[in-house]
């Protein structure tokens, strides 16, 4: 009985779903079926088989109907699949070039990340050999430099922003041979020391000016160690506003050359780069006047573009200087003759 119940239950709420063209072809069906069983209950065969042979035909054309219907649900499938097919074959196509193109850009990126860093290691060595020349250079140069002299105190450390001992081995080659009386230097520091030690093996006299006060007492504590403050004196100069040619710099205090007269070597390492453009230009257009009759002029630091430029204007504009060939290091060597007779190396 339940099965009965259930079964009449699924079969109204199929009832209940079926549209309105299917609910009259139902009525047709139950209104034939129904006439079906009224003749043939009354005797009338020949309206019955009437009946039967319109149901028949109504059934046939359900099927033509259900089977035109399938038809089209059909061909709407294969269209969909073809439209599927389709999309999938341009999605893969797709892929297939992305992936092609990304293959061949990370080829490039791989030559060139190869190139890069073959380049880079061709640079690194090359840097390398270059850095243990110039090392080796800098210890011979220093070895040379405590053969001449045995200092009474730990010497300074050279390089960075005081002169290399290669700058320096020339700079104190000068003094022996050229015997300067007065040597004026710009900036003191580890030159200083050496350049006393020099002097007072050979004869002379060093003053030597600083724009920072407290690096100017470091080196005149350094004087005092090894012994040379009858040799070498450090004067205060603060940087004041000079005017050189129409333009104006940062130099020092002038007033603090006011005794300065016949200087014989002149060394140029200040004021520092950081002071401003072409900070040292001003040295000659102060000092020029104070040279001795026959002088020589050191400007470190010539390797560049604003001392190179120094260098160029100088001897353009101070007669009697010429710049010499230079043995070492990374200084400029000038002559000054004020009677235009080179001077004798």
């Amino acid at each position: 009985m339940s099965s009965l119940v259930r079964f009449g239950g699924r079969l109204a709420g199929r009832l209940r779903s079926v549209t309105r063209p299917q609910a009259v072809v139902l009525m047709v069906i139950l209104a034939l079926c129904a006439g079906v069983w009224w003749s043939a209950g009354t005797g009338h065969q020949g309206l019955a088989l009437s009946l039967v042979a319109g149901l028949l035909l109504a059934v046939l054309l359900g099927i033509l109907h259900l089977s035109r219907w399938i038809g089209g649900v059909h061909r709407a499938n294969q269209h969909a699949h073809r439209e599927i097919r389709t999309v999938v074959e341009q999605m893969q196509r797709r892929v297939v070039a992305t992936v092609e193109k990304e293959r061949l850009t990370a080829g490039d990126r791989h030559q060139e990340l190869t190139r890069t860093i073959t380049r880079g290691l061709r640079q690194s060595g090359h840097g390398t050999d270059l850095l243990l020349r110039a090392q080796s250079r800098e210890i011979e140069a220093l070895v040379q430099l405590f053969q001449h002299f045995t200092p009474r105190a730990p010497m300074p450390s050279s390089g960075d922003f005081a002169l290399n001992p290669t700058d320096l081995l020339e700079l104190l080659h000068l003094v022996r041979l050229r015997r300067p009386g007065l040597v004026v230097e710009l900036g003191s520091g580890t030159s200083t020391v050496w350049l006393a030690y020099a002097l007072e093996q050979h004869g002379g006299k060093l003053v030597s000016l600083d724009h920072d006060a407290d690096y100017a007492r470091q080196t005149r504590t350094m004087l005092t160690a090894h012994g040379l403050t009858a040799v070498a004196e450090v004067r205060d100069a603060p940087l004041r506003e000079l005017t050189a040619n129409g333009t104006a710099y940062q130099w020092y205090d002038v007033d603090k050359l006011t005794d300065l007269t016949g200087i014989d070597l002149l060394l140029v390492d200040g004021p520092p780069a950081a002071t401003g453009p072409d900070a040292r230009y001003p040295a000659l257009s102060v000092l020029a006047k104070r040279l001795a009759g026959t002088a020589t002029v050191v400007l470190d630091d010539a390797n560049r573009q604003d001392e190179r430029e120094a260098v160029r204007r100088w001897t353009a504009e101070v007669p009697g200087l010429t710049e010499e060939q230079r043995l070492l290091g990374r200084h400029a060597v000038l002559s000054y003759s004020r009677t235009g007779t080179p001077v004798t190396v």
